[in-house]
């Protein structure tokens, strides 16, 4: 499945390189999604939760109500993941919550799983140099992707896992990651970070890795069109 993302930040559409420097700002919230209405699914970061700079919660709401949204950005407790299901949110993606100094965040996780049920939470497992990286990619910890995901396979039914190093530098992504992280669980995976070419989309669509696409998109470099007959043709899910 080849799922578009809107990232908010500051009430608007953005697009950032490595997350942190703003590169441009898409059109309206509903004009992006309208955009994309070919696709099943949308995945929707707000950016400022991310970061712990307040929130869009009527921005998020107003998407989620109108498509099929994953939704993730600061759900650092039960109460932010249930809020965002109520807001709408199809799935939540728990990020920085997940890991504390000594690896796994498991009491913050059952919660989040017994609150929101297991096959709507999926956590992100961001990685740059190597290392997943939390706080809105801020902080680094010293976990691999490949040494966790087996400990948080029971909370959740998959997970987010974007190549940071590439993250909107349309330079490409680390296709030998994904095939690893593929190898290392039976659960969804979803990549992100750096996807720039169509060859890169239909390998990750072969792994059986869905495909989140953003600067690709927004830059004009990946066709809404080929992408929609692409994801078509791998028999995504419907809506």
């Amino acid at each position: 499945m080849i799922l578009p993302c809107i990232d908010l930040m500051g009430g608007k559409v953005v697009q950032l390189v490595q997350g942190r420097d703003k590169a441009l700002e898409g059109e309206a919230p509903l004009v992006m999604l309208e955009r994309f209405a070919a696709f099943p699914q949308i995945q929707v970061i707000d950016l400022d939760a991310a970061i712990g700079n307040g929130a869009n919660d009527d921005l998020v709401r107003l998407l989620a109500g109108r498509a099929v949204c994953r939704v993730g950005g600061g759900v650092r407790s039960v109460e932010r993941a249930r809020a965002l299901i109520e807001q709408g949110a199809h799935k939540v993606i728990a990020g920085t919550a997940a890991f504390g100094p000594d690896g796994v965040n498991g009491g913050f996780l059952a919660g989040v799983s017994s609150a929101v049920g297991r096959d709507r939470l999926l956590i992100a497992l961001d990685s740059k140099e190597g290392r997943i990286v939390i706080k809105g990619w801020r902080e680094s910890t010293r976990f691999t992707a490949e040494e966790v995901l087996r400990s948080l396979e029971p909370y959740c039914s998959g997970f987010l896992c974007t190549y940071v190093d590439k993250e909107g530098l349309m330079q490409g992504t680390d296709l030998d990651w994904f095939r690893r992280l593929r190898a290392a669980t039976g659960l969804e995976l979803t990549a992100a970070g750096g996807i720039t070419t169509l060859e890169e989309v239909r390998e990750l669509l072969r792994m059986g890795v869905h495909a989140a696409l953003g600067m690709s998109i927004y830059t004009g470099r990946l066709s809404l069109e080929e992408l929609a007959r692409i994801n078509q043709a791998a028999g995504s899910p419907p809506a």
